[in-house]
């Protein structure tokens, strides 16, 4: 019987190749590994919590004026320098609100302005002192009493528009011009006792207004401007320590110049 031959197949062994030897790696630093920042929980507040952590605006502003260092870089305030012999009180400020309080206080200034005019008047020695200004090319002492006398029988009846009228429009007044028409070539006791008179008028229909009355208007035409009565009588209680203010400037400046002319004379003499 025939046997199979069994074919055995030749392997062939791969040729053995040198190894080659890879070049030595350069050294390389061992860089720090960063620290791991992890999440903190603010960042997953939602907006309606952020908002509320915001700063108020107002806030800010407050903390850049009174010197915080940080928030001035961030926002920068002006402030403003006012000369004193032009703003001996400050400019006028309303306050966020007029509360009763408030009101008694800017009646009582009223009340309190022509006795304060009178007494510092009394220092005046002599009628060229009448002429002396707060500042190089400003009104003197008799143009700015006058002109109180005027500007607050304005007042009042711009007043009595406002409680007598839905929302009126008044009547400006060129005030430059009327601190030199003829009348006030009259004594300031004039218009002092007219400032007292007047006074007494608007202090009268002031404590008579309820919180309704004091919230009524009137429109400037010139400017454009709504005043709201309780802002008005606020403005004006100011208006009258400004000018009272700018009078005891007057003859204070007056007093050294004449002191100073004195001192010159007495210098040429020897």
């Amino acid at each position: 019987m025939a046997t199979k031959k069994t074919s055995v197949r030749k392997t062939t062994q791969p040729k053995a190749t040198a190894k080659k030897t890879p070049a030595p790696k350069k050294a390389t630093p061992k860089l720090k590994p960063k620290p791991v920042v992890k999440q903190s929980k603010s960042s997953t507040v939602n907006k309606k919590q952020i908002i509320k952590k915001t700063v108020p605006v107002k806030k800010v502003v407050s903390k850049a004026v009174l010197g915080n260092k940080k928030t001035a870089a961030v926002n920068p305030v002006k402030i403003e320098v006012l000369d004193p012999n032009i703003y001996p009180i400050g400019k006028f400020v309303l306050p966020e609100k007029i509360t009763d309080k408030e009101i008694k206080k800017y009646i009582d200034e009223l009340h309190h302005l022509p006795k304060q005019l009178k007494k510092a008047t009394k220092k005046i020695k002599h009628k060229e002192q009448l002429h002396a200004s707060y500042r190089e090319g400003g009104w003197g002492i008799d143009q700015i009493i006058h002109h109180l006398a005027d500007s607050h029988t304005n007042a009042f009846i711009r007043f009595k528009l406002a409680l007598t009228e839905n929302n009126p429009t008044i009547k400006p007044y060129k005030q430059n011009l009327w601190a030199e028409t003829p009348d006030i070539q009259l004594p300031i006791k004039t218009s002092i006792k007219l400032l007292k008179v007047i006074h007494q008028k608007m202090i009268a229909l002031v404590k008579n207004m309820d919180a309704n009355d004091l919230k009524r208007t009137y429109v400037n035409p010139e400017t454009n401007i709504t005043f709201v009565l309780q802002e008005a009588l606020a403005m004006y209680a100011w208006h009258g320590k400004h000018h009272l203010g700018q009078i005891e400037v007057a003859i204070k400046k007056s007093k050294e110049e004449k002191s100073s002319k004195e001192d010159e004379n007495d210098g040429d003499d020897d």
